[in-house]
């Protein structure tokens, strides 16, 4: 648990460091639910604090979903100041798509100066005042399920590791279902896990036993999976193993 908890500590230091400026580009790759996104949020969430105290425009922004290269384009514009720092959370659409690729390659390089173009012209980039190019100087952090040292596909290789030359690249991958176990029961010891649940410590242990019990039938093993349990727990005490043999375990 120990050793996990230090990949993890070593990614909220890397955080910070973007704030710093001193890491300008961060890829993160890991499995869904094991919190890769929770600690980049709570680091970034501090630092904005008296901005949003003070009602300033907030200097990080978090994108989720689908990213189109020319949507791409205008977001690395927009918080392009030295101290803006842009999350894509699960926006591994971009690494399929050349062009996006391209732009995304450009934002994490290492070089003393990181200019990004874009050479066709467009309407949307007209109407929102967004040059045909322009000089990055904030810092961006890619957060992936993809294990880009892992990916097969010659069409998009070559770019990942043009990416992973380009930035730095935290592998958090938990290759076994106990590294998931342990990571889960790594967070509910340090605290965390069941905040806000108003769940009792023996209620708690009780959960991630049943967590690790019944790993085999489980849907999925993640923090989230842990949360639903907690959910449910609240929602019946008594009953609460019943419903989430119904709810989140796979039928045999």
């Amino acid at each position: 648990m120990d050793r996990i908890a230090e990949r993890f500590a070593i990614l909220d230091e890397m955080t910070e460091a973007t704030i710093d400026g001193i890491v300008r580009g961060m890829v993160v790759s890991g499995p869904p639910g094991v919190g890769k996104t929770y600690g980049v949020e709570q680091i970034l969430e501090k630092d904005s604090l008296f901005d949003v105290m003070a009602d300033n425009p907030l200097r990080h922004t978090f994108v989720k979903g689908t990213m189109s290269p020319i949507g791409l384009y205008a977001m690395l514009y927009k918080y392009s100041d030295s101290k803006n720092i842009v999350v894509l959370d699960d926006c591994d659409s971009i690494l399929f798509d050349e062009n996006a690729l391209n732009i995304l390659k450009a934002a994490l390089d290492s070089g003393k100066k990181r200019m990004i173009s874009w050479n066709s012209d467009s309407h949307f980039l007209r109407r929102e005042g967004v040059p045909d190019r322009f000089e990055f100087k904030g810092s961006v952090i890619f957060i992936t399920n993809l294990k880009f040292d892992n990916v097969r596909s010659t069409k998009i290789k070559d770019h990942l590791e043009a990416i992973m030359s380009r930035c730095h690249y935290l592998d958090l991958t938990m290759e076994s279902t106990r590294e998931k176990i342990l990571r889960i029961k790594q967070i509910a010891r340090d605290g965390g896990l069941f905040d806000q649940k108003g769940l009792s410590k023996e209620q708690e242990v009780d959960i991630v036993n049943f967590l690790e019990n019944n790993q085999a039938k489980m849907r999925e093993i993640s923090l989230r999976m842990a949360q639903k349990l907690a959910d449910l727990c609240k929602l019946s005490p008594a009953r609460w193993k019943r419903l989430a043999e119904t709810t989140c375990m796979k039928r045999v």
